[in-house]
């Protein structure tokens, strides 16, 4: 599948491969100590440039990364959602990264769900996990909702060997039994 045509649409958000245009908000949550919390902590801008050629490259490379996610109404940058799994991860990753005027509007569940699908679809996964710290509830509680559980402690590779996390996931029939059992309701 060519990237230039992988583009999910749900009904309030457009999920497609980053662009250019997405810096100045990813640049702005990683600039923000709350949002950059439980994902590597705060960076400058320069530094969340580097980081921000990561998801664009691991598209390249791997076929795959997370998308931007773009709320449909505004065109406005939201965030990250979606596969991810980099060299020594734990496991086929679906997470999720959202500025912190888009917390608590359900865009991230509707994302992640979404972006769930996709790489079940496409990546032929047998199964999802999320890395969450511990104490990120948040992110826990949506994990939740999606039908993951946490399988306990979990290693990340260097530089991040220090951080602690858990594993939550869940299995493909686990996730096509609950979507199936939305459709229906």
């Amino acid at each position: 599948m060519p990237l230039d045509t992988i583009r999910i649409e749900t009904e309030r958000l457009v999920l497609r491969i980053p662009q250019i245009q997405d810096f100045d908000r990813f640049a702005e949550l990683f600039a923000d100590e709350e949002a950059a919390r439980y994902i590597g902590g705060q960076l400058l801008r320069a530094e969340a440039w580097r980081k921000f050629l990561q998801q664009p490259g691991a598209w390249a490379v791997q076929g795959f990364g997370m998308f931007s996610l773009i709320e449909r109404a505004s065109g406005r940058w939201l965030g990250e959602v979606g596969p991810w799994q980099p060299e020594g991860w734990p496991g086929n990753e679906v997470g999720w990264i959202l500025h912190r005027d888009a917390w608590g509007r359900g865009f991230a569940s509707e994302a992640a769900t979404a972006a769930i699908d996709w790489a079940f679809e496409n990546l032929g996964w047998d199964s999802v996990i999320h890395c969450i710290a511990p104490q990120n509830t948040p992110s826990q509680r949506l994990a939740q909702r999606m039908g993951s559980r946490n399988q306990g402690p979990g290693k990340l590779p260097p530089p991040h060997q220090d951080a602690p996390i858990d594993v939550w996931g869940q299995s493909r029939e686990e996730w096509m039994r609950r979507r199936a059992g939305d459709r229906q309701a």
